[in-house]
């Protein structure tokens, strides 16, 4: 399949998603919500001001840290435009909504003091582009904060990058890869990047603190 071809899978699936998303009733999409303490403690560590969440969806993750943090700045970027429709109902004062394609941020250098990714990652057919653009609008020091699918097992995951994903296509799903610690550690060097810590936690949960060195 072709960058386009994924992209346009991912909107497609997440066009029909978007008014379910943040319900009860969002089937799969009920465990992104396993990623939102992980990342607020994460993000408690050190003090921020603006903030980018990459594959925002509808904002779950940013209304919880505009309630924590009114004070601060966020941004929120989706490359399905229902998503960032839905988002902007909420109507949340200091947040900025963007349709956008996070391969290709459309943000000035050094823009940012965090950027957050949960589950979204795993959708993006060119990841050492997104890794270059976070590169890029964060500020010297700031940090990535990466939360996707992953498995120890380098077995287990090519057997999901190479049977069951093709199947997932199939249903109109738009994953792309599952990533390893080796792979993130490879994107992040060719970017410019230093990956500070990798962990599995939980079931197949990836988390991890990309840092852009002062």
């Amino acid at each position: 399949m072709t960058a386009k071809e994924y992209k346009d899978l991912s909107v497609k699936e997440f066009t029909k998603a978007a008014e379910i998303y943040e319900s009860d009733n969002a089937g799969v999409y009920n465990m992104c919500k396993k990623d939102y303490p992980d990342v607020l403690a994460e993000l408690e560590k050190e003090p921020f001001h603006d903030l980018l969440d990459c594959g925002c969806g509808t904002g779950p993750m940013l209304t919880l840290l505009h309630q924590k943090y009114p004070e601060k700045h966020y941004t929120g970027i989706d490359l399905t435009p229902k998503m960032i429709e839905v988002a902007k109902r909420k109507k949340l004062k200091g947040v900025e909504l963007v349709v956008g394609d996070c391969e290709n941020l459309p943000f000035a250098e050094n823009s940012f003091d965090v950027v957050i990714c949960c589950e979204s990652f795993h959708h993006y057919p060119n990841p050492q582009d997104f890794f270059g653009s976070v590169y890029r609008v964060l500020r010297p020091g700031g940090r990535l904060i990466l939360r996707d699918m992953t498995m120890n097992s380098a077995a287990v995951r090519w057997f999901c990058n190479t049977i069951e994903m093709p199947l997932a296509h199939l249903i109109g799903k738009g994953d792309v890869r599952i990533y390893g610690r080796d792979d993130i550690r490879k994107l992040c060097k060719n970017a410019g990047l230093h990956m500070e810590s990798f962990e599995k936690r939980g079931f197949c949960r990836l988390h991890c603190v990309v840092r852009k060195t002062g």
